[in-house]
């Protein structure tokens, strides 16, 4: 099967590491033109160095000018945008809800939600004008259960999906199409952190909570970045040119996020 992406615009937020970068190595790979944008501006020198005509910006998505300056960046590199893949996010903190700082809750927020519409409001303009269009949100399996000692976190994915469905209906009739992803427990170096983030939160060791992700998902496995670009890539591609409002997961089948 051909997964055509060739000549497609490409925006990435977060695109020089983790799921972001897997994101990024896919669509190059395919043709496409990508301009990414990241937080830690070394980490996206090394991106341009490892991937020669990847376009970079220096951004936090939580700050609108940052968003502006990034998202001006990428329509005079490219000439438009085709695709705009909201990747970036944080964890956020871990704790019993009633310990929660609210500046950790709103930072949360204002990353994994308001800097999804930041970027969006932003793109919507230049897709309208050209009546097509692929926006993909990246959520969490934490987007369909309850999290415990993870609230700010679901609350946020929760709401990305919301905003994805809202996109879908009101950008349909542009030929835009809005999808969210769900991605499970993945095999990377943030997992890891989130880990022994709960660990110390809930009095258990590194080991019972790694078991505990493995346990609730269906197929007993955690997922390689690689396998959330895959479906990025199909959905963006004239494969999935009528899949549009959808949350789709990438995850093993996750049960339950309780214990």
């Amino acid at each position: 099967m051909n997964i055509d992406v060739a000549n497609l615009r490409v925006v990435v937020t977060a695109g020089a590491q983790g799921i972001g970068r897997a994101i990024t190595e896919a669509f190059l790979a395919g043709g496409a033109q990508v301009h990414i944008c990241d937080i830690e501006p070394d980490r996206l020198a090394a991106c341009q160095h490892a991937l020669p005509g990847v376009g970079i910006s220096t951004a936090d998505v939580s700050d609108p000018a940052q968003v502006d300056a990034f998202i001006e960046a990428a329509l005079s590199q490219m000439g438009g945008i085709d695709v705009l893949v909201n990747n970036a996010g944080i964890s956020g903190p871990a704790g019993p809800v009633e310990m929660l700082e609210p500046e950790a809750w709103r930072q949360t927020i204002e990353v994994n939600l308001n800097g999804q519409f930041y970027c969006t409001r932003r793109v919507v303009p230049s897709m309208k004008k050209q009546r097509s269009g692929s926006i993909v949100n990246i959520s969490s399996t934490a987007g369909l259960f309850g999290y415990p000692l993870r609230a700010p976190y679901a609350a946020s994915k929760w709401a990305v999906v919301g905003f994805t469905k809202t996109l879908a209906m009101e950008l349909g009739s542009y030929g835009i199409r809005a999808n969210a992803i769900c991605p499970g427990s993945i095999n990377n170096p943030r997992m890891d952190g989130v880990i022994a983030m709960e660990a110390v939160a809930s009095g258990r060791s590194e080991t019972e909570i790694r078991q505990q992700y493995t346990r609730q998902v269906s197929l007993q496995t955690f997922i390689d970045p690689e396998e959330i670009a895959n479906l990025v890539l199909f959905i963006c591609s004239p494969l999935g040119a009528k899949i549009s409002g959808q949350t789709l997961c990438v995850d093993g089948h996750t049960e339950t996020l309780r214990t």
